[in-house]
């Protein structure tokens, strides 16, 4: 891919962040090349952050569900602070595509330091090697409480691990038997959780030969995990969930295949491939953008950056976003979030425009006043064209939506920007000028194109 340009910009950005400010739209483009600011930007590799308290390194303690939920509750704030705060960096995108990918529920993992184990290992391998973490994450505490391979044992074994991992993690169902799936489930045994750690109990481990997909050894958990990376399939089962998560929501199969080779070739690291992906020519076809429903974390976060908004109420954004049926660290199921049309709904849709509302009217949908609001005047001047109504509304749809309006519906937006005024009278100088501008912006937020990236 050659052409590096404003629309192409645009269409990265929003893919592959939370929303981004003109500052984040301006650095993309002070790159000559989207390969040169993929790498050095998007795909780069920066200090893991501070955690959100010293309790993450606590041994949990049981049946103390205030102080639990409290930390939750900070866990939260902190991610989506981190999401706000991302700037140019994909990180906190690949954070989230795992959680929803490795699924594991707060209401069952129940303590916050395991789930934030779970989120720091995420972190780590954002664009690290996904064969390396899936063998991470199948002794990873949260897990292992999660789908109970804490359970499993060479007397009793479990296979919801077993089977998750094949069936949703990496394989896709058709790829495996009931038996691989009783025998790897074997291989896995012999792991327990232990205050904040993983320990591995021989005395539990099935300790003889088990038959996997068609090889037979005494298998051990890492074992099973090479084995299902020699699998063609696995490869194809990653790259089409990626694509469906960046690209489209309905794959294109040769081009999966395409990814697969790419991510098998580099040994299932994961920045080649998506540096691939995203200098690919079909990532930018013309009839995918706009194409995809934001999920309500997208909206939250980028509605926060699309107004210049930094020190929100986060128990305000948190709670919208379990409305919206996005609460953080807490999915439907193992399967995660379906997203894509799931996320609209006859409820969702209204809360949706309420919320892009009251960051604009500084009020609740209840009337209650929030803490902070959009600076209309202010954010209106911060457009170079903010004294030319036309112009003005050009570039304001332009940087909210990914999707072209019609004529007839910029001519509507104008006409609601000047609310009885005329175009050659406007100024944001002039009396109501800022209830003019609130009124434009929530109108234009509400229109069903911004429900789209």
């Amino acid at each position: 891919m050659q052409l590096w340009n404003l629309e192409r910009a645009r269409h990265l950005l929003t893919r592959t962040l939370f929303g981004y400010t003109r500052t984040d739209l301006d650095q993309a483009l002070s790159f000559t090349s989207a390969a040169d600011f993929i790498q050095q930007r998007l795909l780069a590799e920066e200090p893991l952050p501070e955690p959100p308290g010293s309790w993450v390194s606590e041994a949990p303690v049981p049946n103390n569900p205030t102080v639990d939920g409290n930390r939750y509750r900070d866990f939260t704030f902190w991610w989506l602070q981190r999401m706000l705060s991302e700037r140019t960096s994909m990180r906190e995108k690949m954070v989230l595509f795992w959680h929803n990918h490795f699924t594991s529920e707060r209401d069952k993992v129940n303590f916050p330091q395991h789930m934030y184990q779970q989120q720091a290992l995420f972190r780590r391998f954002a664009f690290g090697n996904f064969q390396q973490l899936a063998k991470e994450v199948t002794i990873d505490p949260a897990m292992l409480i999660y789908l109970d391979g804490r359970l499993n044992n060479r007397n009793a074994p479990n296979e919801n691990y077993a089977r998750e991992l094949l069936e949703l993690f990496t394989l896709g169902i058709g790829q495996y038997t009931e038996t691989d799936v009783k025998q790897a489930a074997l291989a896995l045994t012999g792991w327990r959780v232990e205050g904040l750690n993983a320990s591995f109990n021989k005395a539990s481990f099935a300790d003889s030969p088990k038959t996997f997909l068609g090889k037979t050894g005494n298998f051990t958990y890492s074992d099973i995990i090479d084995i299902v990376f020699t699998k063609e399939a696995c490869a194809e089962f990653l790259c089409r969930k990626l694509y469906k998560e960046f690209v489209y929501y309905k794959p294109n199969e040769a081009f999966v295949k395409e990814m697969a080779a790419v991510l098998r070739q580099g040994g299932y690291a994961l920045k080649p491939l998506l540096v691939f992906l995203f200098t690919s020519e079909e990532f930018y076809r013309p009839d995918y953008r706009g194409a995809k429903i934001k999920s309500p974390t997208e909206l939250l976060i980028g509605t926060l950056k699309a107004l210049n908004i930094t020190n929100p109420d986060w128990g305000y954004i948190a709670e919208t976003g379990r409305i919206l049926q996005q609460q953080l660290f807490n999915p439907p199921n193992v399967q995660g979030w379906v997203g894509q049309r799931d996320w609209i709904t006859s409820t969702t849709l209204p809360q949706r425009g309420s919320f892009s509302d009251s960051l604009i009217n500084g009020r609740r949908a209840n009337g209650q006043r929030l803490p902070f609001m959009v600076d209309a005047l202010a954010y209106a001047r911060s457009f170079a064209s903010a004294e030319k109504a036309r112009l003005f509304v050009s570039d304001t749809t332009q940087y909210l939506l990914q999707t072209s309006l019609s004529a007839q519906k910029l001519d509507f937006m104008l006409e609601t920007l000047l609310d009885g005024t005329t175009v050659e009278n406007w100024s944001t100088n002039t009396p109501m000028a800022d209830m003019r501008i609130q009124k434009f912006l929530r109108t234009l937020m509400r229109q069903p194109e911004y429900q789209l990236c």
